[in-house]
């Protein structure tokens, strides 16, 4: 199971638009994985992001790729209270993301992983939770817990 990492963890995210919010997270994941670079990771995601927003409804975004170079799959969190237009499917604001990062070499954990965040955030108590927790640990417990 890959596991969301302290560090990786964004309370509450400055960015206002998708264009932001991308590039947060991406310079936040890098604390994981300085080897990769923060600019590396923008253009993977902005390719992602035109096949399709991955802004799955009911608050959720989970945008993701494949970056050559991983050594491991990465996760990083991001909360905006006041929520960010990123093109979800039901066209409301986003307040909950989750960015997962792998590489080819990687690919079996991808989409078991990819599959595991998005029924984790199905739930709405777990979205409720996240919204609601003032401490990157208490995100890291719930995020991390089994499903």
């Amino acid at each position: 199971m890959i596991l969301l990492e302290k560090q990786c963890v964004i309370l509450e995210l400055e960015a206002t638009g998708k264009e932001g919010v991308l590039t947060e997270m991406a310079e936040a994941i890098t604390t994981a994985c300085p080897a990769i670079q923060a600019d590396t990771i923008v253009e993977v995601l902005h390719e992602r992001e035109q096949h399709g927003s991955t802004g799955v409804g009911n608050g959720v975004a989970i945008p993701h790729g494949r970056v050559e170079g991983l050594d491991r799959t990465l996760l990083c969190f991001g909360r905006s209270s006041r929520g960010i237009g990123f093109e979800a499917v039901d066209n409301r604001p986003v307040h909950l993301f989750v960015l997962l990062l792998s590489s080819e070499a990687k690919a079996a954990e991808y989409l078991p992983t990819l599959s595991r965040i998005s029924r984790l955030l199905k739930d709405s108590d777990i979205r409720n939770k996240l919204m609601q927790a003032s401490s990157a640990k208490t995100i890291v417990q719930l995020f991390n817990r089994p499903v």
